[in-house]
């Protein structure tokens, strides 16, 4: 029987190369790839750490690849990028949201445009370095279950993946340590074994988001006004792309005493200061639901959920209110609840699904 063929996404980093290897060790035919998603090759920054996808990214890559004897190739997916990955965090930006490129990066380009253009050219899987495991639960649907290494975690970020595309991905590292996959690097003389981890927005490296957005569309933020929950007017922001929930630094208000931004309100140009208490609620809705682990909510559910990638998570219940509307209640509240952001809920250790953050009461 053939081996199977496995397309590995590869970042240049040390999980994902160790998942090459991995995958190799086990027998399959693999075939290493890096996506090209937003660096300009004539102007982009060589950064000293590695992005994720930077150019830096693709000449580590291509050295694993060439370790491991295994083919190689850097796939150009900028449109794809631009399109459902920086748009999108313009648009949300400017409606006073708070997204995360990463989900939408993994779904709609690392899963959908790399997956359908490695089954064009013959692959079985494509496979990525992701801290989480894909299991086949007994209700017949594939699930992703959390890492073994808590820390590193990454099951937030790959909630609204399909059942399709997750049939056809291997997720190797998800069942070893961080400490065990680095060691692994090393017995197998891959010079990337100590490459520190990545850690933001690969497309915005220096963070500033703001600068970001206005250079990028070419629009102004617009100033507006500071106002109380009661409604008084206490200064000038400097435009809603700046600012998200649960923001206490750089907002430039004498109060005298720590106050934070409690709601933003794109409609009418205003960012809503409030105390420390009142960045906390034990109410979210949330829409574009994606579910996993079951096919649909039919009843009111206890579970636990993340309302951010760093979150520990807390204990809730979720109910459908609407045919693609969730309203979750947190046993306790909980601190800077962000629209634009995913709320995920969890079965123990499985992912039973997710969706995006609303503002308000719908």
């Amino acid at each position: 029987m053939d081996k199977k063929k496995v397309v590995v996404g590869m970042s240049g980093g040390v999980d994902s190369s160790v998942a090459a290897y991995l995958l190799k060790k086990q027998g399959y035919d693999v075939i290493g790839v890096t996506m090209q998603i937003w660096q300009d090759e004539e102007t982009a920054e060589r950064e000293e750490s590695g992005g994720c996808c930077g150019l830096t990214a693709v000449d580590d890559a291509r050295r694993v690849a060439d370790d491991l004897d295994i083919p190689y190739y850097v796939m150009n997916f900028k449109k794809e990028f631009r399109t459902n990955v920086i748009d999108y965090f313009v648009k949300e930006y400017r409606l006073g949201k708070t997204p995360n490129p990463c989900i939408a990066c993994n779904r709609y380009v690392k899963w959908e445009s790399l997956l359908r253009r490695s089954l064009e050219i013959g692959a079985d899987y494509i496979a990525t370095g992701h801290y989480a495991s894909i299991e086949l639960l007994e209700n017949g649907r594939y699930d992703v279950k959390k890492s073994r290494t808590i820390e590193k975690d990454q099951t937030y970020a790959l909630y609204n993946l399909t059942q399709d595309q997750l049939a056809h991905t291997l997720m190797p590292v998800g069942a070893y340590t961080k400490d065990e996959i680095r060691q692994m690097a090393k017995e197998a003389g891959l010079k990337i074994a100590d490459k520190p981890d990545s850690q933001e927005i690969c497309f915005i490296p220096d963070n500033n988001y703001g600068e970001f957005i206005n250079n990028y569309d070419g629009k102004a933020a617009n100033p507006g006004d500071f106002v109380t929950l009661d409604g008084r007017i206490i200064g000038r922001h400097k435009g809603i792309i700046h600012y998200t929930v649960g923001q206490r630094k750089g907002l430039n208000l004498a109060m005298g005493h720590p106050v934070f931004v409690v709601e933003i309100r794109p409609d009418t140009n205003e960012v809503v200061i409030g105390e420390g208490e009142d960045v906390f609620t034990r109410d979210v809705y949330a829409n574009q639901i994606n579910f996993m682990a079951i096919e649909d909510l039919k009843e009111e559910r206890a579970v636990t959920a993340k309302i951010r990638y760093s979150h520990k998570g807390a204990a809730c219940r979720i109910k459908k209110t609407g045919e693609d509307l969730i309203y979750c209640r947190f046993e306790e509240p909980q601190r800077a609840v962000t629209p634009g952001q995913a709320l995920v809920f969890y079965d123990g250790d499985y992912v039973l699904g997710g969706g995006t953050i609303l503002p308000g009461k719908p």
